[in-house]
């Protein structure tokens, strides 16, 4: 007996009923709302103008110095991809956390096999907001997607050692200082040379995200590529 009898299926972002579990748990129209076809930096993740030419002349890419050398997204932080990923920040909602990993991967299935990473690293939340909100969804994408590639989800080497303020409440250039020294990698003898892949839900300015990279590479990591369900535009 299928379980789609005993269980009907739903889909995980507007709830509507599914003939069938087997494509995901997700319907068709919502599958192409929350797929961002558009070009974007390969470096940084923002969505390409017609004028841009490579990530060297990228506004962001030329104005930061990045610690990361790859960022792959679902597509930018607005509409229904804003309301998903702040949906995926309740513990209730991680059936949708695991379909946006499931169609980040099956929209950058090419480019993310060919990064070449040798393990998925979650940014880690600091315990104490973990035990108060009750989920990481950075974890929940990071362990699906290390599913999907077939590569280990490397937890503990990166920590966050310091309870920042949520980075949502602060201006850009506060955000630099807030999340200065907020991570600390952990000691493993796979990291010098290490290529990994580094996942967030959301990329606004990049700050929590280059700084996590900075510790990562200043403790050996070779290579560094970023992995987030939506980033934001116009905050950089």
């Amino acid at each position: 007996m299928s379980l789609d009898l005993v269980f009907p299926p739903n889909c995980s972002f507007c709830h509507s009923h599914l003939e069938t579990s087997a494509a995901g748990l997700i319907c068709d129209a919502c599958r192409l709302e929350l797929t961002d076809q558009r070009a974007a930096c390969e470096r940084c993740g923002s969505t390409a103008k017609a004028q841009d030419g490579p990530a060297a002349t990228c506004p962001h890419c030329a104005r930061e110095r990045l610690y990361f050398d790859a960022t792959v997204r679902l597509g930018s932080y607005e509409g229904s991809r804003r309301t998903a990923v702040l949906r995926i920040k309740k513990p209730s909602e991680r059936g949708l956390a695991i379909t946006l990993c499931d169609l980040l991967f099956a929209s950058n299935r090419q480019r993310l096999v060919a990064l070449g990473a040798e393990a998925v690293v979650p940014v880690p939340m600091h315990w104490s907001r973990k035990m108060w909100r009750g989920a990481n969804s950075p974890e929940t994408i990071s362990e699906r997607l290390s599913r999907h590639l077939d590569l280990p989800m490397a937890a503990q080497l990166l920590a966050r050692c310091r309870r920042t303020a949520p980075q949502a409440s602060l201006s850009p250039n506060k955000r630099l200082a807030n999340v200065r020294g907020a991570f600390r990698a952990r000691k493993h003898v796979d990291l010098p040379g290490a290529r990994l892949l580094l996942v967030d839900d959301i990329m606004t300015t990049g700050a929590t995200l280059n700084e996590a990279a900075k510790v990562l590479r200043r403790a050996g990591a070779n290579f560094i590529a970023v992995a987030v369900v939506a980033r934001a535009e116009g905050l950089a």
